[in-house]
């Protein structure tokens, strides 16, 4: 599960950042196309925040759906599923969007 080692990135990042101060909240962004399964995120933030100033916070996920441009019939279009297929059959897409790890806010 590589979800456990991102959030510890995460967690790194913030504590970096803020030192000893105590978080209460963070807030992610995790798009339908990045590969990173928001459930699995959940589960690992009590496992990788003990310990540490981000004990007890909360944690709050956006999932923005993928976005995507078909190259054979030119239709803009959202992937929510990971498998960005045109409707009109082309799996010849530019994914622009939804790919995104982002931490959008910590709060203290």
């Amino acid at each position: 599960m590589h979800e456990l080692a991102i959030m510890q990135a995460i967690i790194e990042q913030v504590t970096e950042r803020l030192g000893d101060r105590r978080v209460t909240a963070i807030h992610l962004a995790v798009g339908k196309m990045s590969g990173v399964v928001p459930d699995a995120l959940r589960f690992s933030f009590d496992v990788a925040t003990e310990g540490t100033t981000l004990a007890g916070a909360t944690l709050t996920i956006d999932e923005p759906p993928g976005r995507a441009h078909c190259r054979s019939c030119g239709a803009d279009f959202e992937v929510d599923d990971g498998i960005p297929l045109c409707a009109c059959g082309s799996a010849d897409v530019a994914v622009w969007g939804g790919d995104e790890l982002l931490i959008h806010s910590v709060s203290c």
